[in-house]
C-alpha cells in the first residue's frame, strides 16, 4: 500500500484499525477536533460511545479491555482531561490491563514553553509514564503508523497494562505524507528448562501445595487445571483470579476456603498473581514455605521471594509443569471429598456475613452462568469476594489492589459495550455509585442495558465501621445525604425498584435481565445491620 495524505487524526484512526480496534470510548474537545472527526469519517469501521465525564471514558476503556481481552482505547484532551482519566488508568496498571490512551498536547510550537497554553501541563509526557507502561508523543502525521503500532505492542507483550499516545493540537489536523500502517511484532519469551525442571522437583516433594492465580492466569485455564488436577492442589482466587478454575470445580477455592489450607500448606505455586493474600492477608505463613512463581514479568518472582521463577506464558508453563511431573510420575491421590467438605463448611459459615453474602447469592442465583459481575468498593462488594462463585475467567471484574471506590458502574459500562449480547450486573454502594451517577445518560443514550444493584446504607460504609469501632464512636465524613435513586434514575429514562430482601432482589433483577435495558435496583440496608466481611478478607492469627 502507497504513501496517502492524512491528518495526523486520520493516521493515528488508521493505525487503530490496523490494530483490530472497534471501539473508541472518547470526551470530544478544541485540542482533538482532529481525532474526533477523523473517527467519524471512520465511523463503518469504529463505534465511538461518549460518556459524560473523562474518568469514564478510561473505566470504560478499562471494563472493555478486562472483560474481552482485547485492548480497550479512549480519547480525551490533554491536560485535565488526561488528569481525570488518570484513577482508571492507576486501575488498569494495578491489574495487567491492556488500555490505551490517546490524547492532544499543546501546540507543537508551546510544547515546553510553559506560557500557559490552553490545557497546558508542566511536562505531560512525564506526568502519563509515572501512570503507563510506554508512553510517547506523536510529533508528525507521518510518525503515527509506527508509534501507535508499538504502543499496541507494549501494551499487549509481556505482561499487559496501559499505554498511552499524545499528538499536539496542530499535527492531529495538519496533513502529511503517512506510510502503511503496520504492526509491530510481538515478542514472546522460550522457558528455561532448568527453571521447569527445578520446579518440577520442588512441587514434587510437596505433600500439601496450593496453587494462587491471578489476572495473569486468564488465558491459562485448562492448563492450571490440568496442573491442579495432577497435584490435587487447590486453586486459590482473591480478585482477579476468580474463575481460572471454577467455584464448582472441588479444586476451585475462594480466599476464605483457601485459608482453611495455608497452615498445612508446603509449596505455593503462584501462576500470574501478586500472591497478595500470602505477603498482605493470611497470617500465620507456614514454616519451610517454599514458592514457585510462574510470571511473564520477570521482575515479579523476586518481589513474592520466590525459590523458583519460571519466566513466561502460563499457559506454556502449566503445560510443560504438568508434563515434567507426569515424566517424574507423580501424580496426587483424589481428595475430592476431603475439598467438598472444607467448601460446605465454609458455605455454612460465611452467611453469618448479614445482609451481602444473601444478596450476593442472589445475584449468582439469576445471573446466567457466562454473565458478568462487576464489583465495587462497598460491603457487597467485599463480600463478593469470598461469597459469590464464579464459573468463567473474565467474568468477575475487579478493580484489584487499586482500589478505586467508585470504578464499578462506570466500568460495567464498558464491559456491556465490549459484550453486547451477554448479561452485566454492577453491584455498588451509595457513595461510589455517585462518583459516577452522570454516566446514567450515557447508559440511557447507547442502550448499554446494564442492571445496577446499589446498596443504601446512606454512608461510606467501610468508613463509618472503622471509625465507630477504632476512633471511639468519632465519625467523620462517613454519614452520606443522598437522593432518591429511584427517582433520579427514572429522570434519565431508566426503569428502577427498590427492593427489601434477597428473595426480592432476585426476581426483580430477573425481570430487568430480560427486558434488555438500563435498570437500577435499590436495595435500603441499615449500616447498624451490616456484618464486617472482614473477617474473613484478613482473617486474624491462630496462634
Amino acid at each position: 500500500m502507497p504513501a496517502q495524505e492524512l491528518t495526523g487524526g486520520e493516521a493515528i484512526v488508521r493505525s487503530l484499525v490496523e490494530e483490530g480496534v472497534e471501539m473508541v470510548f472518547a470526551l470530544p474537545g478544541v485540542q482533538i477536533y482532529g481525532l474526533i472527526d477523523a473517527l467519524a469519517l471512520a465511523a463503518d469501521a469504529v463505534r465511538v460511545i461518549c460518556p459524560r465525564h473523562e474518568q469514564a471514558a478510561a473505566y470504560m476503556a478499562f471494563g472493555y479491555a478486562r472483560s474481552t481481552g482485547r485492548p480497550g482505547v479512549y480519547a480525551v484532551v490533554p491536560g485535565p482531561g488526561v488528569l481525570n482519566s488518570t484513577a482508571a488508568l492507576s486501575s488498569a496498571y494495578a491489574t495487567s490491563t491492556p488500555v490505551v490512551c490517546v490524547t492532544g498536547e499543546v501546540p507543537s510550537a508551546f510544547i515546553g514553553a510553559g506560557k500557559g497554553h490552553l490545557h497546558e501541563l508542566p511536562d505531560q509526557l512525564a506526568t502519563l509514564r509515572t501512570l503507563t507502561k510506554w508512553a510517547a508523543n506523536i510529533d508528525e502525521p507521518a510518525d503515527a503508523p509506527a508509534l501507535v503500532a508499538q504502543a499496541f505492542a507494549q501494551a499487549t507483550t509481556g505482561r499487559p497494562r496501559p499505554v498511552a499516545l499524545a499528538m499536539p493540537w496542530d499535527a492531529l489536523e495538519r496533513r502529511g505524507e503517512v506510510p502503511p500502517a503496520q504492526r509491530a511484532p510481538r515478542l514472546t519469551h522460550a522457558l528455561d528448562e532448568d527453571a521447569l525442571e527445578r520446579a518440577s522437583r520442588v512441587i514434587r516433594g510437596a505433600a500439601n501445595p496450593m496453587i494462587m492465580v491471578g489476572g495473569g492466569a486468564f488465558g491459562a485455564a485448562p492448563e492450571v487445571l490440568e496442573l491442579a488436577e495432577l497435584l490435587q492442589a487447590p486453586v486459590v482466587s482473591f480478585r482477579s483470579g476468580k474463575g481460572v478454575v471454577s467455584s464448582e470445580h472441588h479444586l476451585g477455592f475462594s480466599c476464605a476456603e483457601g485459608f482453611e489450607r495455608w497452615a498445612q500448606t508446603d509449596v505455593l505455586i503462584g501462576i500470574g498473581s501478586r500472591l497478595e493474600l500470602q505477603w498482605f492477608r493470611w497470617p500465620d505463613q507456614p514454616r519451610d514455605l517454599r514458592i514457585v512463581d510462574v510470571d511473564i514479568d520477570p521482575d515479579q518472582p523476586g518481589r513474592v521471594g520466590a525459590d523458583v521463577a519460571v519466566i513466561g506464558d502460563a499457559a506454556d508453563a502449566c503445560a510443560a509443569l504438568s508434563a515434567a511431573l507426569r515424566e517424574l510420575r507423580h501424580e496426587a491421590p483424589s481428595r475430592r471429598e476431603e475439598f467438598e467438605a472444607l467448601k460446605a463448611h465454609k458455605h455454612a459459615e460465611i452467611q453469618r456475613v448479614t445482609p451481602h453474602v444473601a444478596f450476593v447469592q442472589a445475584i449468582r442465583e439469576v445471573l446466567p452462568r457466562d454473565g458478568f459481575f462487576v464489583e465495587e468498593l462497598c460491603q457487597a462488594g467485599f463480600a463478593s469476594y469470598f461469597a459469590f462463585p464464579v464459573y468463567e475467567p473474565r467474568t468477575f471484574v475487579t478493580a484489584g489492589a487499586q482500589g478505586t471506590l467508585g470504578f464499578g458502574f462506570q466500568t460495567a459500562l464498558g464491559v456491556k459495550a465490549g459484550n453486547p449480547g451477554r448479561k452485566v450486573v454492577s453491584i455498588t454502594g451509595d457513595g461510589g455509585f455517585q462518583f459516577g451517577v452522570a454516566e446514567l445518560a450515557t447508559a440511557a443514550q447507547y442502550g448499554l442495558d446494564v442492571v445496577t444493584v446499589l446498596f443504601n446504607n446512606n454512608a461510606y460504609g467501610n468508613v463509618l465501621g472503622d471509625q465507630t469501632r477504632r476512633f471511639g464512636g468519632r465519625v467523620l465524613g462517613a454519614r452520606l445525604r443522598n437522593p432518591d435513586f429511584v427517582r433520579l434514575a427514572e429522570s434519565y429514562g431508566i426503569r428502577a425498584a427498590r427492593v427489601a430482601t434477597p428473595q426480592e432482589l432476585a426476581h426483580a433483577l430477573e425481570e430487568a435481565l430480560e427486558r434488555g435495558e438500563p435498570a437500577l435496583i435499590e436495595v435500603p440496608v441499615d449500616a447498624a445491620d451490616e456484618r464486617s466481611p472482614w473477617e474473613f478478607l484478613m482473617p486474624p492469627a491462630r496462634s
